[in-house]
């Protein structure tokens, strides 16, 4: 049953992360993922500071928080003319750099789990649970379909204004379109997400999981409907391969899947029939080997 609730977990990461980084990829936005897994540490110590007390809760609370600050601060330094890649350099190391301070100066003699809330440790999923209405599921399992449900909720109701947004901007401001809402909106989403997903699979390991799904599937399909389609296969098919795998090799399950990710964009990238590298390298030799026929 172990076993079961491990598999289950990683892959809502892969459905809720590969839903959520679509966006990130098409708004070219998707080093805010490395940002906010490293900045949620500040909110993690900040909440111990305040509440004295380890209770998971807490931390979830002050890492959400930490993880809606540093979206609302780059967007900040940049409306002040700021670009963006030195906006998110500059807040996701400032708040790093002042939550490994805290825990130097105020919580020295409390064990803080920096390494699980960094790397995370999916095996342990299933002994902390929560009993929600009769039923009992591991708290990572219902954090993540509170949160899937909120990213489908989003896009039910504001789809055309995320996507006009997205690709026209001007246009969408223009016709009213309340742009800067909506940018703040979906990133306390992506907030949100890597929060609820940190907890098993650690907060760098979920950069991978937003952003190479993604990534992935816009090299499969130009269209969004088609890109959150792929983007959340690859995400459940790097989970559960990438379980097996650690089970295999023996080895860090979270580590695995993150790899698998990267094997899997790879294999698309190398072979995609058509637009992959290797295709297109065969037909560069194919079209000099002509060349060279008309000549001679």
């Amino acid at each position: 049953m172990n076993e079961l609730w491990v598999i289950l977990t990683g892959s809502l990461v892969g459905i809720t992360c590969g839903l959520t980084g679509v966006f990130l990829i098409l708004r070219k936005t998707a080093m805010i993922a490395d940002a906010i897994s490293h900045t949620v540490l500040f909110g993690i110590v900040v909440a111990f500071m305040i509440t004295q007390s380890l209770n998971g809760f807490w931390m979830l609370v002050g890492a959400a928080i930490a993880g809606i600050l540093t979206t609302y601060l780059v967007q900040v330094l940049q409306t002040g003319g700021l670009q963006e890649d030195a906006a998110i350099g500059v807040v996701f190391t400032t708040l790093f750099a002042l939550g490994i301070l805290f825990i130097t100066l105020f919580a020295g003699n409390v064990h803080l789990d920096v390494e699980h809330v960094l790397m995370g440790e999916i095996t342990f999923v299933p002994w902390d649970t929560w009993n929600v209405f009769g039923l009992t599921m591991p708290k990572a399992v219902w954090m993540l379909l509170i949160v899937f449900s909120l990213n489908v909720l989003y896009l039910v109701f504001f789809y055309k204004e995320i996507k006009l947004s997205t690709f026209d901007p001007v246009f969408a401001l223009s016709i009213g379109l309340p742009i800067v809402a909506m940018h703040y909106s979906y990133m306390t989403l992506v907030s949100l997400t890597t929060v609820a997903a940190f907890d098993s699979v650690g907060a760098v390991l979920v950069v991978a999981m937003l952003i190479g799904p993604a990534a992935t599937a816009y090299l499969m399909s130009k269209s969004v409907p088609g890109m959150i389609a792929w983007s959340m296969t690859i995400g459940v098919t790097a989970a559960i391969t990438g379980y097996y795998l650690a089970k295999l090799w023996n080895t860090s399950i979270a580590g695995m899947m993150a790899a698998m990710i990267g094997v899997l964009f790879m294999l698309v990238f190398l072979l995609k029939p058509h637009d992959g590298l290797t295709w297109k390298m065969f037909k560069r030799m194919k079209l000099k080997d002509t060349n060279v026929h008309a000549e001679s």
